[in-house]
């Protein structure tokens, strides 16, 4: 009873609304109890007992489902039969519900009978017992609802795959017609209810999507034209769609299903008047799609080869497509990209599916209409509807598919004229709509095209100067460049309509110019080396009125037109479009006062729009054209008195040291006699800010030039090293790792190009044991990077060559030195390591962790046996049996103590992978305990 009082005691907490710590008190101590022995005994009192409340009873049948998948090798033969008698006697009571109740209780009783072969015809036995009675019949439909669903879904119950099949085939296949026939039953019974036939639908449906029942097996059942008829029914509507839709998904082997198809196909061609007739509700047009889509999609085939009867299904779906309910249209998309696939394949398409997608092409543009009153859409309704236009979009492609891009493009076309045929009374809307459908299909269409797109691209100047309008022509413009660089006459219009764009008032209209520039640059930049003059003063004299974003597709399409000129025109115009930021950088760095708020922002949109430039054009090779061959020297004169001045703003910091990035891989070589005072500022940037991405420039810098010899870079690596080692010290006895994540992983990734690059700098420093334990922090932040990162650099040091050099021949002579470094470090962290590396690994390590762990724990079980030994035994006695079961623990430390004894390194994977195993059942187990709360 003291359990009892317990368990109630922790219930009660959620009733009352406490502070989140009480709860997950509550919750996580609820868990342990489901892993306890004692907890069979406990829900079984509460489950029957008549006085305890709702929640409780709830709670002891989750649990006995979550035991019967867990736990059942708890139990001794003979007690698991008394345990089915305790289940059924439950369901007994709570045949009338609660259901939440009674679905536990069914779910505990289909694992059951999976796992004991002993029970030899559960199916029988619960027809027996609850088949008889109509009060007790909704449980034993319940049961066998449920029973299919636990057998193919629950994947946690532990039995083998020839166990599994050998009891489904017993459980299931063996009962299909039986079943079949209870359900046909039930559905004439006298007096029977719709509650009744709503679960005999239910019940089908899940024997049907299990595939247990087959098709074929009711084409004499009253279950399939009684499916149809319910159809009528308003109660039984939405569960007869979904037995009719699984029924038609049953029927794909066409050939072996004809019988069965022969009845079902009248029966869907013969409601499609029912669309007209339900036009005003669109849940029961929401079904009747969900059927004719079903159907054609599963009898696609014999829509191709025998129209004359089935075509009358794709002018239902047609009519669904059509249905101005925006919610019920995409159910229809599906089958027509499937029936575009299989008419692509033809060699020519019949007139009646041109037909079909001809009208589909002029549907879904109607859909793609925004509202009259454009107020009408709330901001999510909005940001909803101009989603959705897209996955519309894609079913024009599907249209293109099957009647080629040109006709679909001249439909669009058509309606447009048609709309501004109409004078000032026309709406926005009618232009706008083909136009976004213009844009869909950009993507089909022929950069050799003469018949659509000229006359599309002649239509643009004569557009409305609707922002909606504008916006939707620029994004054309965008979307057509490829066709535009075969036809280069075009280009001057375009920039004009470009430019004008970033001239409109919305700002959406300037961000489509931004995109249509920058796409007309990428992809016909050849033709435009001559326009760069005019580019470079549109910005001269536009460039403080764009706003950001608009001003960084400028640049970039700026950079795309420099990468197609000769290399030495291409440097002199980098050169100039770069000097105007970099004069803003100097000006600032010379300023006898502070910079303003404004001011700093002005440049780091200046240095984003450099790196933007250098990101597309890269690099001219390893000789650099004469333009450039000093930049770099002359880039950190304006450079590092700027960081110096303003290094300790974070916006300034991020921008800076990403241009930085760019610049090593722009200048190659030539930076070198820069990198000791890039490196020395760098430092002293990050001694003062602590910003991470002082060290993240740190490291590609070593990535980058960690192998050059030259004595001045290395002694600057070194300093770098250690001053930064030693800021991570302070900022760790400030701060925890998991608050410092980007410092951390930015440090961690700099390490290590170090271990690769220039480990005579990091392994005998006086820096490296900071550097290892730093590693083993972080390993207690939850962040994926991170934990690899970490893993990465602590297996690269304990697998490092110098540990166990070859015998075959003389080592290296800084091998020495580098062991001498790496072993105490080792002794002395050793502990903490294998606690870090266990706790994370049955804990909150990434799942791909495994196998560096593992080759972590064979060096260390290789290398230091003995105390390897006691560092686990000690370790594991702090892992909680929550999280790893005692059995597994001794278990696991045999295994080890096996692997070291008999020198058998394979083993330490098998006993690594076994705990990780069960650490992830432990884990999986407590979090759907956690859904069931």
């Amino acid at each position: 009873m003291a359990a009892v009082q317990a368990v109630l005691s922790a219930l009660d907490v959620f009733s009352r609304a406490p502070d989140k710590a009480a709860l997950d008190q509550a919750n996580t101590w609820l868990q342990d109890f489901q892993h306890s022995r004692d907890a069979w005994s406990t829900c079984n009192v509460l489950l029957l007992s008549p006085d305890a409340p709702a929640a409780a009873k709830l709670f002891a049948a989750q649990t006995f489902r979550t035991k019967v998948t867990y736990d059942l090798h708890e139990m001794d033969p003979a007690d698991i039969f008394r345990l089915r008698d305790t289940l059924v006697t439950a369901l007994q009571t709570f045949h009338t519900g609660p259901r939440t109740i009674m679905v536990q209780l069914c779910l505990a009783l289909s694992g059951l009978a999976l796992q004991l072969p002993a029970w030899e015809d559960p199916v029988q036995n619960m027809i027996d017992t609850f088949g008889r009675a109509p009060a007790s019949v909704p449980a034993l439909l319940q049961f066998l609802t449920v029973l299919p669903e636990e057998l193919y879904t629950n994947t946690k119950i532990p039995v083998t795959d020839d166990e599994y099949k050998e009891r489904a085939n017993k459980l299931l296949t063996a009962n299909a017609s039986k079943v079949v026939e209870l359900l046909s039953m039930y559905l004439q019974a006298t007096g029977v209810t719709p509650a009744i036939q709503v679960q005999v639908f239910n019940c089908l449906s899940s024997w049907l999507i299990a595939g247990e029942i087959q098709a074929m097996s009711l084409v004499n059942s009253p279950l399939l034209p009684f499916s149809f008829n319910a159809l009528e029914s308003d109660e039984l509507f939405d569960v007869a769609v979904t037995a009719i839709c699984n029924l038609i998904h049953e029927t794909q082997e066409v050939e072996d299903s004809m019988p069965v198809i022969e009845l079902i196909v009248p029966r869907v061609i013969a409601m499609r008047p029912k669309l007209a007739e339900h036009a005003s509700d669109p849940d029961q047009i929401r079904g009747y799609a969900r059927i004719f889509a079903e159907a054609g999609e599963t009898y696609r085939g014999l829509i191709l080869n025998h129209p004359e009867t089935f075509f009358p299904i794709v002018e239902a779906i047609g009519e669904c497509a059509a249905y101005p309910d925006l919610d019920i249209v995409p159910i229809t998309f599906h089958f027509w990209m499937r029936l575009a696939q299989a008419l692509g394949k033809k060699p020519s398409v019949p007139p009646p599916f041109l037909d079909a997608y001809k009208s589909l092409v002029g549907i879904i543009i109607s859909h793609l209409h925004f509202p009259e009153d454009s107020g009408s859409l709330t901001g999510q309704e909005a940001e909803n509807f101009r989603s959705f236009r897209h996955v519309m979009g894609d079913t024009l492609k599907d249209c293109c598919y099957v009647l080629g891009s040109d006709l679909c493009l001249l439909a669009a076309y058509d309606m447009i004229t048609a709309a501004l045929s109409q004078g000032p009374s026309m709406s926005w809307q009618k232009i706008e709509a083909p136009l976004f459908a213009m844009r869909s299909m950009g993507a089909e269409v022929d950069p050799l095209d003469d018949r659509a797109v000229p006359k599309i691209m002649d239509l643009i100047p004569s557009l409305p100067s609707h922002p909606r309008v504008r916006y939707a022509a620029l994004l054309i413009i965008s979307r057509y460049t490829e066709w535009i660089n075969r036809h280069p006459s075009y280009i001057p219009f375009q920039l004009q309509y470009i430019s004008g764009g970033f001239e409109d008032a919305d700002t959406e209209v300037n961000a489509a110019a931004g995109q249509a520039l920058k796409y007309l640059c990428q992809d016909c930049k050849r033709h435009l080396v001559d326009f760069l003059p005019q580019l470079h003063t549109f910005l001269g004299s536009m460039g403080s009125k764009l706003a950001q974003d608009d001003k960084i597709q400028v640049y970039e399409a700026i950079a795309h037109v420099i990468s197609a000129m000769p290399m030495e025109q291409a440097a002199q115009s980098l050169r100039t479009f770069s000097l105007d930021i970099l004069a803003q950088v100097h000006a600032l760095a010379i300023k006898p006062t502070v910079a303003t708020k404004e001011e700093l922002l002005n440049i780091t949109h200046g240095l984003e729009n450099l790196e933007v430039m250098l990101g597309v054009i890269e690099s001219f090779g390893e000789e650099l054209p004469a333009a450039c061959r000093n930049s770099a020297q002359e880039a950190w004169t304006f450079f590092d008195p700027f960081i110096a001045k303003y290094g300790l703003d974070y916006q300034i910091c991020e921008r800076m040291t990403r241009v930085l990035r760019l610049g090593l891989g722009f200048f190659g070589s030539t930076v070198r006699p820069i990198l000791p005072a890039v490196l020395t500022r760098m430092s002293t940037a990050f001694e003062a800010t602590g910003f991470s991405s002082y060290l993240w420039i740190i490291g590609k810098i070593v990535g980058r030039f960690g192998n050059d010899n030259d004595p001045t870079l290395r002694v600057a690596f070194k300093n770098t090293y250690e001053r930064t080692s030693n800021k991570l010290v302070q900022l760790l006895q400030e701060k925890a790792p998991a608050s410092i994540p980007d410092v951390i992983e930015d440090y961690l990734q700099m390490l290590l190009q170090m271990v690769e690059y220039t480990p005579d700098v990091f392994f005998p420093s006086p820096a490296f044991p900071i550097a290892f334990r730093a590693a083993m922090l972080a390993l207690t932040v939850v962040h994926t990077d991170i934990i690899f990162a970490a893993l990465d650099l602590i297996r690269n040091v304990i697998t490092h060559e110098c540990l166990s050099p070859p015998s075959t021949a003389p080592p290296p002579p800084k091998f020495p030195l580098y062991a001498a470094a790496i072993r105490p470090v080792i002794q002395k962290e050793g502990l903490e390591l294998t606690g870090y590396l266990l706790t994370g690994l049955v804990g909150d390590f990434p799942e791909e962790s495994p196998p560096v762990v593992v080759t972590i724990f064979r060096v260390l079980a290789a290398l230091w046996p003995t105390e390897l030994l006691s560092w686990l035994s000690a370790v594991l006695q702090q892992v909680p049996s929550t999280a790893v079961p005692d059995q597994t623990k001794v278990q696991f430390i045999a295994d080890m103590d096996g692997a070291v004894q008999s020198a058998e390194y394979d083993r330490v994977k098998r006993a690594i992978l076994s705990l990780h195993r069960a650490s992830r059942k432990a884990r999986d187990r407590r979090r759907v305990a956690a859904l069931d709360m």
